[in-house]
């Protein structure tokens, strides 16, 4: 169950993905977080420097769509300016809003990324669907749900388990 939790890359930010490398691995396809792993919580709009990134990410050949557990307004406001797809309410770790964005994309499972910052919902529900998972430290903490609370506390233990049975190495944690 807890190697289930185990991202297939960690990273600081999405800016320190080698997009590069993996569209020679034959992925096409990213399917992305928004809060903590896009932008803080509470910050609106995308920033500058992640306009770039996507625009990076488009010239590159990948399709992107935001599968996000938050409400119509904040996720549409977000990704509607940028001209981005997006599954709001997405309840994710359930395997139904990455099919629903695999099927946006038109692309397979092979072909398809996840990137987020939680290993409860994010790493979880895209390892279970075979997807290749990208672990993101979160950009701020101080704005999280409740649920995201609990769910950083359960990540906690999950950790430590990992670390004690050799699967979480901290070296590996900033690649």
């Amino acid at each position: 169950m807890f190697e289930m939790l185990i991202p297939k890359l960690r990273v600081n930010t999405v800016f320190d993905i080698d997009l590069e490398a993996l569209y020679a691995k034959g992925y096409r396809g990213i399917i992305t977080d928004l809060d903590n792993t896009l932008v803080g919580a509470k910050t609106p709009l995308a920033t500058p420097e992640l306009i770039e990134w996507f625009k990076r990410v488009k010239e590159l050949g990948f399709k992107l769509v935001i599968v996000s557990n938050n409400r119509m307004d904040r996720v549409a406001s977000f990704a509607t300016p940028l001209d981005i797809q997006f599954v709001h309410q997405a309840r994710k770790p359930r395997n139904a809003p990455f099919r629903k964005a695999i099927g946006m994309m038109g692309l397979s499972g092979k072909e398809t990324i996840v990137v987020g910052d939680q290993m409860m919902t994010d790493v979880y529900g895209g390892n279970r669907m075979g997807l290749f998972t990208v672990l993101v430290l979160p950009i701020s903490i101080a704005d999280e749900g409740w649920t995201t609370r609990i769910n950083r506390r359960l990540e906690k233990i999950a950790l430590t388990r990992l670390r004690k049975k050799g699967l979480w190495l901290e070296e590996e944690k900033h690649q």
